[in-house]
């Protein structure tokens, strides 16, 4: 990788950390610069930006400073929603997303009496409104289809792989509906998940949701091998009675796949093979 010194003009590539304040930071180093005009102007995080001889590419810094300015102008002209709509385009994850909300934020300095993100003849805005369209759908999903399973430790413990980084978004949900016990959502694919440690609530407000990184790798492998026997008995009972109240003459498979994506069943305990299914279902 190639890179150049601060002061240095018109680099092609800003590289930051992955991280929505490091591309905060990314965006204030660029106005700091007045590199804003230049064109084919690229911002990337680390994970995507691949070194090539042709690339005059800078590393920038998280800032949380510099990166808390830049969310205070930004809600100012673009309001809470505005945020929240950057937000979830960060999470897609996707490669030149960087650079899409960048262009988005220059178009919304340019022009901060205009409703930018309504325009959707502005082609990057409309990348954005698609995009965070299909992370608000994965969110939803993972919102339906997580399976928590109880443990040996009292936890109960779900393993996810989402399309995009949404446990930022779907912690909330969980913690207001889950007080009354400890759990975990942990992504294997990013390895990082979500804690909620229900002793540390108090009266006025649940715990606060704590970052896990640490799980062991037998867990995740084999989770049946933490499971408490409340778990193991409710995983049989499950499993039977969702094979006893299938009828076999309204199966779709095609509907049932749109509805319930076949991505999601490794992980749904209704969706494991359970030994005697076929024979009980033969026998009704």
């Amino acid at each position: 990788m190639t890179t150049t010194a601060l002061n240095t003009p018109t680099p092609t590539i800003l590289v930051y950390e992955p991280s929505f304040e490091g591309w905060l930071s990314a965006v204030f180093a660029v106005y700091a610069q007045q590199l804003q005009a230049q064109p084919y102007l690229r911002l990337l995080d680390q994970t995507h930006y691949q070194p090539s001889l042709l690339d005059t590419a800078k590393y920038v810094p998280l800032d949380e400073a510099n990166a808390q300015r830049v969310l205070v102008k930004l809600n100012n002209i673009l309001g809470r929603g505005g945020i929240r709509q950057l937000l979830w385009g960060f999470l897609s994850e996707k490669e030149t997303i960087g650079t899409t909300l960048f262009n988005i934020v220059k178009y919304a300095l340019d022009y901060p009496q205009r409703q930018v993100l309504q325009d959707l003849g502005h082609l990057d805005v409309l990348e954005l409104a698609q995009t965070v369209k299909s992370v608000g759908r994965e969110k939803h999903r993972m919102e339906a289809f997580v399976r928590f399973e109880h443990t040996v430790e009292d936890i109960y413990f779900a393993r996810v792989e989402p399309d995009f980084n949404v446990l930022p978004l779907i912690g909330e949900h969980f913690r207001q509906r889950y007080q009354d016990q400890n759990w975990a959502i942990y992504d294997i694919q990013r390895g990082y998940g979500i804690y909620f440690d229900m002793s540390q609530s108090t009266s006025d407000r649940p715990a606060p949701l704590q970052t896990i990184t640490d799980v062991d790798d037998e867990v995740l492998r084999n989770p049946a091998s933490v499971y408490s026997e409340q778990e193991m008995r409710y995983q049989r009972f499950w499993q039977g009675y969702f094979t006893n109240v299938n009828i076999g003459e309204r199966k779709n498979p095609r509907l049932h796949k749109q509805y319930l994506p076949q991505r999601y069943w490794k992980y749904l305990s209704e969706k494991q093979i359970l030994p005697n299914a076929e024979h009980v279902q033969k026998r009704r």
